[in-house]
């Protein structure tokens, strides 16, 4: 469906030249939109030019702008239904990207030794060249600026580049080679007769700051050029992080003292005004409903249990049903009379859970295609490891209910497991908890158990069926603990936002950047992503009780994070207590005014530590 509108949008000449942008969360399904939209607009025949390009592939580039830019004209370069003076005018931008990368290498680096080499002839000019641009690139650029090669001298052993004519062809300055480009490849164009250039710019949530503004930077070189179209993929939080890490980092290089006055804030308005001038239709992936997710649970099972024919019966059967029945979901009972008996029976005993599965995964996993994907993938290896190991009287639906307050509470998912541990698998306090979960009495819960248990997604969790009440679990924990421990709740399903976020904080080095960044945290993440920054910082504070994390939990508590004063309070039970800095003390006596909360603190530090000490001479 959104590739379907995605595509009517950009085949709509009446709206080009026009940029897309596909936001969604990390595992959304942006990519496989890209896909599917790369291979239909390859498949027209009617002078369409597609080119799928990842951002993070050319992330080790030596200018990620000229990376883009070099893919769009390659693209024109490969086209065979081109002649020769289309060729001859691709050959022209080529060497136009090639001095945007030698002048975005700086005057310092490059200019002023080309002319001072100059003046010593071009083998002095060679190796300059060789000196001040990366590994390779000087060979690279003589022979794109048409360097002419040399004949050997009697003691040359090689040829040698001539250099004398780059100099000579050097651009006055780079706004106006930028002005050149876009003019020559309008003129590209239209001598080409193509009907549109449709450029899909993926992943570039998964780049560095300074390489995702460089990716957008380029795509400004195109903005309302005829007949062009970019989409762009991500997630709309990083590319609007990207954009205020540019703006403070400049900020912050000329005037430190301003910057620090004025709290290292970025307005929120020109955040948006950037992304507006640059993205004329946004477009918001919605998280999978219910019915979605059981859906694409049924569809997954039979790409993993069906023979290819059968899956691509199944596909055209989906095409029609979604038509049909746009909001319903398709199961099992729908493909039934297109497997054999063999293959019906093997997915039968997957059909009941899906069904129950479905709100569990959709509200555990926030209907995640990704993630749901690598859920089941750890299920189906934890299911045939309970083949082999022969249990009996094993529930699939326990199995994957246990699963997801692996992923999304580890340290719940461990609690449970001491639980059932003495009491022969069978866990009276989570029979308590299912029971005052059902009855909604939220105080009770987080009287007894603590406020952890009393999160929204915690409690769904507890009244979901299945009820685990009255159920043996040491088998199940068995296949977890002992087998695939950490498969699924490790860093492989931790978002590339969240990633970046854990690692900026850690590493500022100013404390009003970092409380300002803490408040945005606490402000743009969704709950499930606040616990998975928050499980980051308190397992940083484990391993490394001297480090930096103690600094940001805290602050991340005076920001109002909700689940940030029991993560560090927890941290801090499994950590060595004498390695945290002393001057920790004077943070929380500053802000314990502010923050009540933090007087929490007092009480967890070991008396006999530096902290403790310090605390206990600060409070007489």
């Amino acid at each position: 469906m959104h590739a379907d509108l995605l595509e009517t949008l950009v085949l709509d000449d009446t709206i080009l030249p026009v940029t897309i942008g596909v936001f969604g969360d990390w595992g959304s399904g942006k990519s496989s939109i890209m896909r599917m939209m790369e291979a239909r607009l390859n498949a027209l025949d009617d002078d369409t030019v597609c080119l799928y390009f990842n951002g993070w592939v050319f992330e080790g580039y030596d200018d990620a702008k000229a990376a883009l830019l070099d893919s769009i004209l390659k693209a024109f370069n490969d086209e065979k239904r081109f002649g020769p003076e289309v060729k001859a005018k691709v050959a022209q931008l080529f060497k136009s990207v090639n001095w945007m990368r030698v002048m975005g290498l700086g005057f310092k680096n490059v200019a002023l030794p080309l002319i001072l080499a100059h003046m010593g002839g071009p083998a002095g000019l060679m190796a300059a060249v060789s000196s001040a641009l990366p590994t390779g690139i000087a060979e690279k650029l003589g022979q794109a600026f048409g360097g002419k090669k040399k004949k050997k001298d009697d003691d040359d052993k090689e040829e040698k580049i001539d250099f004398s004519a780059l100099v000579k062809e050097a651009p006055d300055e780079k706004a106006m080679l930028v002005r050149e480009f876009r003019q020559k490849f309008e003129e590209l164009l239209a001598e080409t007769k193509i009907k549109r250039l449709v450029v899909l710019i993926d992943d570039l949530d998964r780049c560095s700051p300074e390489r995702l503004i460089e990716n957008l930077e380029a795509i400004k070189l195109f903005l309302n050029v005829p007949k062009t179209a970019f989409v762009i993929g991500a997630d709309p939080r990083i590319v609007k992080h990207a954009i205020e890490y540019r703006y403070k980092s400049r900020l912050t290089a000329d005037e430190p003292s301003q910057a620090d006055a004025r709290t290292e804030r970025i307005s929120d308005q020109f955040v948006k005004d950037y992304l507006e001038k640059l993205i004329q239709i946004p477009y918001h992936l919605p998280r999978l409903s219910d019915s979605e997710v059981e859906t694409y649970l049924s569809l997954l099972f039979c790409e993993k249990h069906l023979a290819v024919p059968t899956y691509g019966h199944v596909l055209s059967a989906f095409e029609k049903f979604r038509t049909a029945n746009r909001y319903g979901a398709f199961g099992f009972a729908d493909i039934n009379s297109l497997m054999t008996t063999k293959e019906a029976e093997e997915l039968k005993r997957n059909a009941p859970l899906v069904t129950s599965l479905a709100p569990v995964i959709t509200e555990g996993l926030k209907g995640n295609p990704r993630q749901i994907k690598r859920f089941l993938n750890s299920f189906t290896l934890r299911t045939r490891l309970a083949n082999v190991a022969k249990f009996t009287a094993f529930r699939l639906d326990v199995l994957g209910k246990l699963m997801v307050l692996e992923y999304i509470e580890p340290d719940l998912f461990r609690q449970v497991y001491d639980w059932q541990a003495t009491q022969d698998g069978e866990s009276k306090e989570l029979t308590e908890l299912e029971r005052v979960a059902t009855e909604g009495k939220a105080e009770d819960i987080k009287g007894q158990f603590g406020a952890q248990w009393t999160s929204t997604r915690v409690v769904r969790w507890l009244k979901v069926e299945p009820k685990l009440a009255e159920v043996d679990l040491r088998d199940y924990f068995w296949l977890s603990r002992d087998q695939l421990s950490g498969s699924i709740s490790g860093a492989s399903l931790i978002p590339p936002l969240i990633k970046t976020l854990f690692r900026e904080l850690m590493e500022h080095a100013s404390e009003t950047i970092l409380r300002t960044s803490a408040q945005q945290a606490t402000s743009s993440l969704k709950e499930h992503e606040q616990a998975l920054l928050l499980d980051m910082l308190a397992q940083e504070v484990i391993k490394r009780p001297a480090g930096k994390g103690h600094r940001v939990l805290i602050d991340l508590i005076i920001a109002g994070m909700p689940a940030a004063l029991s993560a560090y309070k927890s941290a801090l039970l499994k950590t060595s207590h004498e390695d945290i800095p002393f001057s920790l003390h004077n943070t929380l006596r500053l802000n314990a005014g502010k923050v009540p909360a933090l007087l929490e603190l007092y009480r967890v530090y070991a008396p006999t530590s530096k902290i403790g000490k310090a605390i206990a001479g600060a409070t007489k």
